[in-house]
């Protein structure tokens, strides 16, 4: 299949996992979610992901995102290996792993690729909105373990621009000053959006503090 591009609408599954069937729309409901995948079960690099991944159970909920992993191999391994997890991590794995033997999900996702390996998946990343629109999709080789506080950043940035007309410059972090979007050219309309005013670097870089604090 084509590979997914963003605003494509994420496809829906039913699939097994360490915690039962897993129907994806219907589990993602109206939270975002975080799709990622893991080249095998038992692996040093998946273990320290998903083990950190649980620690941030708390900053996902605030965020009303929902996690789910999915790894090739079946469920009772994947059971098996939550075990290790739990105990390698000192944390509790808080989120289903999706079960994907026949490759239905990778292939879906195109999460296979051939000149890394015909049936591992690469650490492929989809935060998916409420919507069901792919908004951010990332891929990390499998000997690269993922930055999962990233991943929280770019879900703030996401949350903060649909509700206000503005983008987050490099590096931005929560809290930072953003850029107002330069479609917006009435001074009324400046004022009345952005009430805490904005600094003029450039007519086109307009630099605002973040609205929502």
């Amino acid at each position: 299949m084509a590979t997914l591009r963003l605003g494509d609408t994420a496809p829906d599954f039913e699939q097994d996992s360490n915690v039962g069937t897993i129907r994806f729309h219907e589990f993602l409901g109206d939270k975002w979610g975080v799709l990622f995948s893991h080249p095998a079960d038992f692996t040093p690099v998946c273990t320290t992901e998903l083990g950190y991944t649980a620690k941030l159970a708390d900053e996902f909920a605030k965020r009303n995102v929902k996690v789910i992993a999915v790894s090739v191999d079946d469920a009772e391994s994947h059971r098996k290996w939550v075990g290790d997890i739990n105990d390698t991590q000192s944390t509790t794995v808080n989120f289903p792993i999706l079960a994907d033997p026949d490759h239905k999900v990778s292939n879906l996702y195109d999460m296979i690729h051939p000149n890394a390996s015909n049936t591992a998946t690469v650490r492929s990343v989809f935060i998916i909105d409420p919507k069901k629109k792919v908004r951010l999709t990332i891929t990390y080789p499998a000997s690269t373990g993922r930055n999962f506080n990233e991943i929280l950043r770019v879900i703030d940035s996401l949350q903060l621009t649909d509700n206000y007309s503005v983008a987050t410059p490099v590096n931005w972090e929560e809290g930072d000053d953003v850029i107002i979007s330069p479609a917006i050219k009435d001074e009324a309309e400046l004022k009345a959006k952005f009430p805490k005013g904005y600094t003029v670097v450039r007519p086109y870089l307009r630099v605002t503090p973040q609205p929502n604090k």
